[in-house]
């Protein structure tokens, strides 16, 4: 393990905290919100825009990157912050949700996965083991484990198979990753929604030791509920003293809710995917800015909002630029997603810090139930 990677918790509110990840390439602020940068890149944003909002960390797909450009060509030249120009931390996944997605496309066995690519149908092989190397070649300072992710609703029994399978690709992942100061390796629970299979999930996790630990399978189907349902034990079921990471979540409402619960970091494409659909998230909920009801607004998307967007641009100016087709309403609607989306986990700190999240979390609810501001 690296002795260049650190956590420490700053302060507690209820099962909630805020802390620090300490990398070499910067301090990540707990809980932390990672844009994602699939292709190397955040979509409609400049990276130094994607740090304007306020995150700390982007996160990197490696099936999309080891099929375009290749990881080998962005390890020759100069690995994958040089390639896309963000100096801080990148969070690389291991490409297992990607590959199983495939369906027909892919063909599971112990090894791994081979599969065709979903651009020019060319043959692969994603094992452990290549996974490990792949991330390696991006030179990411957060590498997660190959694992296997079931979609669900699926039997119990398929997916306790795929979790137990996951745990021996974890320990082939820890194997293969070897001794790099400076980067930082996490496991991944899995177990769908029954607390056995998390729990055992988690102890083989533990066994092996990891930098960091996921909880993988959740936000693919299975519902808020049932998804809050296993998030009310499973954070406690992995190591106090490692960060926590809830993958590819989610709406502002799931945020909240798995900060309550003791996650300490997440990541979705939702504010990027959304904003260049026309949807802007706010304090007050969501806006389809696309609807009649904005094209003579003179006002902002929020009047408290600090970014471009809302600074600078009307929502009749978004409306019409939207509806026109122009670039620049996916840019301006991107940044403001990502700054209300850190703006969100700026507040939620700053109320764990302050012992008062459960005021803050009230609050919250109560400005989204009002819904947006009445139309002119």
């Amino acid at each position: 393990m690296s002795d260049r990677f650190s956590f420490a918790v700053n302060a507690r509110d209820g099962l909630a905290r805020t802390g620090t990840l300490q990398t070499t390439r910067g301090d990540i602020r707990t809980p932390a919100f990672m844009p994602v940068g699939t292709a190397a890149t955040v979509k409609a944003m400049l990276p130094e825009s994607v740090r304007e909002t306020g995150a700390d960390i982007l996160l990197g797909n490696t099936y999309h990157l080891m099929l375009r450009p290749g990881a080998e060509r962005i390890a020759r030249l100069g690995g994958l912050h040089d390639f896309m120009n963000w100096q801080r931390p990148i969070l690389t996944d291991s490409g297992g949700f990607q590959v199983m997605s495939l369906g027909p496309l892919r063909k599971l066995t112990e090894e791994g996965v081979t599969f065709a690519s979903h651009i020019d149908g060319s043959r692969h092989e994603l094992t452990p083991e290549r996974s490990m190397e792949i991330q390696g070649l991006l030179g990411s300072d957060i590498v997660m484990a190959f694992d296997e992710c079931p979609a669900l609703p699926a039997t119990e029994e398929t997916v306790a198979d795929s979790m137990r399978r996951s745990m021996r690709w974890a320990q082939r992942s820890r194997d293969a990753f070897g001794d790099r100061p400076g980067h930082a390796l996490f496991g991944i629970m899995q177990g769908g929604v029954t607390r056995e299979l998390r729990e055992e999930s988690a102890q083989a996790l533990t066994g092996i030791g990891f930098d960091g630990y996921a909880i993988g399978g959740l936000a693919v189907g299975e519902g808020q509920e049932a998804m809050f349902g296993v998030l009310d034990y499973a954070p406690g079921l992995l190591p106090q003293d490692k960060p926590r990471y809830l993958m590819g979540v989610g709406k502002p409402d799931d945020i909240v809710g798995a900060v309550q619960r003791g996650v300490d970091m997440m990541d979705c494409v939702l504010p990027s995917r959304s904003g260049r659909t026309g949807q802007a998230w706010t304090r007050r909920g969501q806006i389809n800015i696309k609807n009649a009801r904005h094209q003579d607004d003179p006002r902002p998307l929020d009047e408290d909002c600090t970014c471009p967007a809302c600074r600078s641009y009307s929502r009749a100016y978004l409306h019409h630029v939207f509806r026109a087709g122009e670039m620049i309403s996916g840019m301006l609607l991107t940044w403001h997603n990502l700054h209300y989306y850190q703006d969100l986990m700026a507040g939620l700190r700053d109320a764990i810090s302050q012992g008062r999240l459960d005021g803050y979390i009230a609050d919250f609810h109560a400005m989204r139930a009002g819904g947006d501001i009445p139309p002119l």
